[in-house]
């Protein structure tokens, strides 16, 4: 069996907020988890679906502040 994944939570939360998401990596795949619910389900995500995720996320904050 592989390591266990390092989780990263966003840098939008706090130092003692957990009301967000924790990403982490592996070979294969993004995961991301509720920072509420560590031992909850995980959304597992190709690299390809991630990065049109925050794409997405990204193109929708541009709209939002223009």
């Amino acid at each position: 069996m592989g390591a266990s994944p390092v989780w990263h939570k966003s840098t939008y939360s706090g130092a003692t907020d957990d009301d967000c998401v924790e990403v982490a990596r592996t070979r294969t795949r993004v995961l991301v988890r509720d920072s509420k619910r560590p031992a909850g389900p995980v959304l597992r995500l190709s690299f390809s679906a991630w990065e049109h995720f925050l794409a997405h996320i990204s193109r929708a904050a541009a709209q939002r502040a223009a």
